[in-house]
């Protein structure tokens, strides 16, 4: 994970040299900087353009056990840690599954859990060079002092948790914030929606996980296609901006953007061409080329 620190500011010339005089020897001041590398970098630009596979995609597991409770009474089963891990076995034991998945978003119970033949759901996906990864966001709570708005819990604590996670076979991450347009979005949930997305982009990857960088703006409101491109641009320039201040190696991450879109209740709709044009013209104008996939 590249970082760079300047050197004190020995390098400057002297308070009696500053109208017109050089420094010694009349020759350019040097600057130092020390760079420092993640003692995952490699693997993390791996794993990331694995996942990023042209003509594959993530699938994504990773149900609470109250969520897959929902499926499993769809079916009339009871909820069960029996249940679940028959229904999460038929998930990553399909045939071909390999052919079009790169990766696959565990839920925490599910990245310890074994198949019911007994073989770890981890190396059942590796097996099939499917990347594991897990879900290590807490939810989205109120933000305090906002319009009603909400942030996503779970820094605390990540670090272990990550390191223990990629001790247990996961190799990268997802962490989803929300920012909503009907109710501002305020200065504050944008700022902390990404600050946020950056603290845990780098707590991942000091602990050998990529991560999936998911500024979602919600589609709920009233605004047009031209209001969520802009709000949009904001978003992406805070995240990226806080990315880089927390030292984030952009070549180790996955980026999960919204689709550039009307809100859900705006009168007029936009074409299919439309949403395509705005959603490139974002990721042309935001994204860094150093970034090596987009996840829709």
């Amino acid at each position: 994970m590249a970082s760079a620190t300047l050197l004190k500011s020995s390098f400057l010339p002297k308070k009696a040299e500053w109208f017109g005089a050089r420094p010694a020897a009349n020759r350019p001041v040097a600057v130092s900087v020390t760079v420092r590398a993640s003692a995952y970098a490699d693997e993390l630009v791996k794993t990331a353009k694995t996942i990023a596979s042209p003509g594959k995609g993530i699938m994504a597991m990773d149900e609470s056990n109250a969520t897959c409770g929902k499926r499993l009474a769809s079916i009339g089963l009871e909820n069960t840690e029996a249940n679940r891990q028959a229904y999460r076995t038929l998930l990553v034991s399909a045939p071909g599954l390999g052919q079009y998945i790169s990766g696959a978003i565990l839920f925490e119970e599910t990245l310890y859990q074994s198949t019911t033949e007994g073989k770890k759901m981890v190396d059942v996906l590796v097996e099939q060079n499917i990347v594991p990864g897990i879900k290590v966001d807490k939810g989205l709570v109120p933000l305090a002092g906002s319009n009603d708005e909400s942030w996503c819990q779970g820094l605390d604590g990540l670090a272990s948790r990550c390191a223990a996670y990629y001790q247990q076979g996961a190799r990268f991450a997802k962490w989803r914030t929300v920012v909503s347009i009907p109710n501002g979005p305020s200065a504050l949930a944008v700022k902390e929606a990404s600050w946020g997305l950056a603290r845990y982009a780098a707590i991942a990857q000091e602990n050998g996980l990529v991560p999936i960088v998911e500024p979602e703006i919600l589609l709920d409101g009233e605004h047009g296609i031209d209001r969520t491109y802009e709000v949009a641009q904001k978003v992406w320039a805070e995240v990226f901006f806080y990315m880089a201040e927390n030292n984030v190696m952009y070549e180790g991450i996955l980026l999960k953007p919204s689709m550039v879109t009307p809100g859900a209740e705006c009168k007029e709709r936009a074409s299919p061409e439309q949403v395509a044009s705005y959603t490139l013209k974002l990721l042309h104008r935001r994204i860094p080329p150093a970034v090596p996939g987009i996840m829709v």
